[in-house]
């Protein structure tokens, strides 16, 4: 069995025949353009116009991110999470910059689809239909996404109209965005936030430039008295601060999935070069420390994927009794991403110079693949974030079940109706333990539960005071220890639903094991890491990997080798 994307034998995680449909109608599209054509357009820094054209005459996004209420009655409409992850998928799988396309339409659609503006909704989905792109003009170039230093304002005019200022930047679609969702205060004395609506089209609309040196088009464009009425405003007040996280949230699960399906185009590209290869007299995969890499990496992108794939299930399930995909969201944002640098470095130590080649795949994933982690919040402001539901996860466990695999085909629409963004440290989980219990006969299963539970006397016996919980060389790696449980949580959880193979379990188990440790000793070798501290994190560093050798030749041999000459993009 092939656990990675293979376009060419490709079927749909969906059940109806619209979902496939958008699924087959895009490899196709791609697989004709052919590898020659994307990397020489990425290379040439090409705005991508076909492939706009392409999902404005297949309706794909009219598809993808219409909900059904506003969707004119197509059966095809509706905005499911687990259709957009699929979907982005396959679009990293051929090019990040066709993803992000995807991406920050998505997030421009997000104040529109939380608004209560019925005319910009159904603006939005007309324009749809018409194949729009979408923006989302929140950042600012002195201070990014700092919300609080917005400095784009709407002025009050006579007859109740405003008159909006202001400059923003890295504005993704700026270019050609029918719609951007565009965050200003109003001065009227108040200084509510609000989101409004801004369109390139208008002389008031000045497009400096593209600030970035790519295929993509994000934008800096100032407003110069853009003229605003009643229509064109979506949000204010503390309605709008919430759109501009809960939009986020969105966004931010969309990264996941981008970041897998960069890897697994990758990896097929190198275990293909590398198995064929001669070097000093032998094969490349016959060399330990080669065969070692690639494993590692094909496991890092099975556990990558099963882990996406559960907390969609959570995303999908949520309301406002369940906000477990609070935790599981930002966990995919920086786990999954960093995962997926750490699988093309794996690759790139293999291939070596071959991955500087300007007509593979891997060139433009050697380039693109540390942008997803540092977008919707960087590494360090999603563990952070993360931190905040360590106590409950740990020591305050609630009666929730496990949610069932959500691949029905509803809409997610408490997704556009998260409330309010406050109040984290009270989200409950339900009781992580039984799950790895339940798996405690796979060797590396049983000593990752041992490092947990060192981790949690950690916690409850010496944890950080108020100074280290203020220093992020402490707090970071804590965070990412606590961010590798719920990690393995969620593998254990999706491995049960996929019938995976224990022997892929427990090799995945063995790198998590091995990470673990390396953050351990990342707190052991802080200056203000007290003895006590100390003691847990060499505990835990004491606990290694159980090797299996025969069990690792079973993992090369039926799912990594197998892969050489799979799968090859057409010319």
């Amino acid at each position: 069995m092939n656990y990675l994307l293979q376009p060419k034998k490709y079927k749909s995680l969906m059940a109806d025949k619209g979902s496939q449909a958008i699924m087959d109608k895009t490899i196709a599209f791609f697989e004709k353009m052919g590898k020659t054509r994307i990397t020489e357009d990425f290379n040439k820094k090409v705005w991508y116009k076909e492939f706009v054209d392409f999902i404005g005459k297949e309706q794909i996004f009219a598809k993808l991110l219409t909900p059904s209420p506003y969707g004119g009655g197509d059966p095809d409409c509706r905005w499911d999470t687990a259709r957009n992850s699929e979907f982005s998928e396959i679009l990293a799988f051929y090019g990040l910059g066709y993803w992000y396309c995807f991406q920050v339409s998505i997030l421009g659609l997000g104040p529109i689809w939380m608004s209560p503006n019925e005319k910009a909704k159904k603006k939005a989905a007309e324009l749809l239909k018409k194949g729009a792109i979408f923006a989302f003009g929140l950042s600012e170039r002195a201070h990014g996404a700092d919300i609080y230093s917005t400095e784009t304002t709407l002025t009050p005019q006579s007859g109740g109209t405003w008159v909006a200022n202001g400059e923003k930047y890295y504005i993704g679609n700026g270019n050609e965005a029918e719609m951007v969702s565009t965050l200003g205060k109003i001065k009227d004395g108040t200084d509510d936030y609000t989101f409004f609506i801004t369109n390139y089209r208008n002389k008031a609309y000045e497009l400096k430039k593209n600030v970035i040196s790519h295929q993509e088009y994000v934008a800096n464009f100032a407003l110069h008295d853009y003229p605003i009425t009643g229509d064109d405003i979506l949000s204010r007040g503390p309605h709008a601060w919430d759109c501009a996280l809960n939009t986020v949230n969105i966004g931010k699960f969309n990264i996941g999935p981008a970041s897998i399906g960069v890897t697994e185009h990758s990896f097929y590209e190198a275990i293909t070069h590398a198995a064929n290869r001669i070097l000093y007299g032998m094969h490349v995969t016959d060399m330990p420390h080669v065969k070692k890499n690639f494993v590692d990496a094909w496991l890092r992108i099975v556990g990558m994927k099963l882990y996406q794939r559960r907390a969609t299930d959570y995303f999908r399930g949520a309301n406002a009794d369940d906000r477990r995909y609070l935790l599981y969201n930002p966990t995919s944002k920086m786990k999954v991403t960093l995962q997926a640098e750490e699988v093309i470095n794996l690759l790139w130590e293999v291939i070596a110079a071959k991955g500087f080649e300007k007509d593979t795949y891997f060139s433009l994933a050697a380039s693109d693949i540390r942008g997803p982690s540092k977008l919707e919040g960087t590494v360090h402001v999603n563990v952070q974030l993360i931190r905040k539901f360590m106590k409950n996860y740990f020591f305050n466990p609630a009666g929730y079940k496990p949610v069932t695999p959500a691949l029905s085909v509803n809409d997610d629409l408490f997704l556009f109706n998260q409330g309010p963004t406050k109040g984290l440290g009270s989200v409950l989980f339900h009781d992580y333990k039984p799950v790895f219990e339940a798996k405690k006969h796979l060797p590396n299963v049983a000593v990752f539960i041992q490092q947990i539970n060192l981790f949690k006397d950690l916690l409850e016996k010496a944890g950080p005071d108020k100074s280290q919980d203020m220093n992020p060389a402490f707090s970071l790696p804590l965070g990412e220890m606590f961010s590798i449980v719920v990690y393995g949580q969620l593998i254990l959880e999706q491995a049960d639903f996929d019938a995976l193979d224990p022997d892929i379990l427990n090799q995945i188990f063995d790198f998590m094991v091995r990470d673990f440790a390396g953050f351990a000793l990342q707190i052991y070798g802080m200056h203000d890491t007290r003895d006590e501290q100390r003691g847990y994190c060499t505990k835990i560093m004491q606990i290694r990997a159980q090797g299996d050798d025969a069990q690792y030749n079973r993992v090369w041999d039926n799912y990594v080798f197998a892969l050489n000459g799979e799968y090859a993009m057409n010319e």
